[in-house]
C-alpha cells in the first residue's frame, strides 16, 4: 500500500516555509490506519521489546495500537504537569520552540527493553528527550519507530546509536 497517498501535506503550517505532514487523513481511514500499524509491527517484532513509550500526543496514536498489536504495555510520555503520580522530566527543543516532557518514575523497570514510537522524526529533539527519560529509569532503548521520517532534517543523526525504523520517508 502506498501510505503517502493518505498523508495530506499542508503548506506553511505552523509557520512560513514548513510543509506539515498531516497524518489525520491516514488515521480517519480504518483500513489504512490498521495496515500502517501492521506494517510497523512487522518492522519491529524481532526486537523482543517489553514496552512501547510514545510522546504526547501523536505518539499515542502510533504507539498504543502498536503496543496492542505486539501484546506489550504502553507508556505515555506527557508534557510537564500532566501526569498524576511522581514523574521525572526533561527539557527539549522542537522544530519551532521548546517544551518539557515527563514520564512516571515507576513506568519502567531497570533492564526492560523499550521501543519509542511516534508519528514523525523531524529534528530529533522529542525523541532524544524520550530516549533520555527511558534511560534515566534504567530502561534499554531497543529502537525508535516512526510512521514518517523527514530525512532532510537529519533527526536520525542525533539518535546516538539508537536504531531508527520508519514506515515512510520524505
Amino acid at each position: 500500500m502506498n501510505f503517502k497517498e493518505h498523508i495530506r501535506v499542508i503548506e506553511n503550517f505552523p509557520q512560513e516555509g514548513i510543509r506539515f505532514k498531516d497524518i489525520t487523513t491516514l488515521l480517519q481511514k480504518g483500513d489504512v490506519y490498521q495496515a500502517a500499524i501492521n506494517e510497523m509491527k512487522k518492522k519491529v517484532e524481532h526486537l523482543q521489546i517489553d514496552l512501547i513509550a510514545g510522546p504526547e500526543a501523536r505518539g499515542f496514536v502510533v504507539g498504543a495500537p502498536l503496543a496492542y498489536a505486539l501484546g506489550v504495555g504502553f507508556i505515555p510520555i506527557r508534557k510537564s504537569g500532566k501526569l498524576p503520580a511522581e514523574a521525572i522530566e526533561a527539557d527539549y527543543s522542537l522544530e519551532y520552540g521548546k517544551d518539557k516532557l515527563a514520564m512516571h518514575k515507576d513506568a519502567i523497570q531497570p533492564g526492560q527493553r523499550v521501543l519509542i514510537a511516534d508519528d514523525l522524526l523531524a529534528t530529533g529533539g522529542t525523541i532524544q528527550t524520550s530516549i533520555s527519560l527511558v534511560q534515566q529509569l534504567g530502561g534499554e532503548v531497543a529502537a525508535a519507530a516512526f510512521l514518517i521520517e523527514l530525512g532532510y532534517l537529519n533527526g536520525r543523526d542525533k539518535m546516538n546509536g539508537v536504531e531508527v525504523i520508519s514506515l515512510l520517508q520524505y
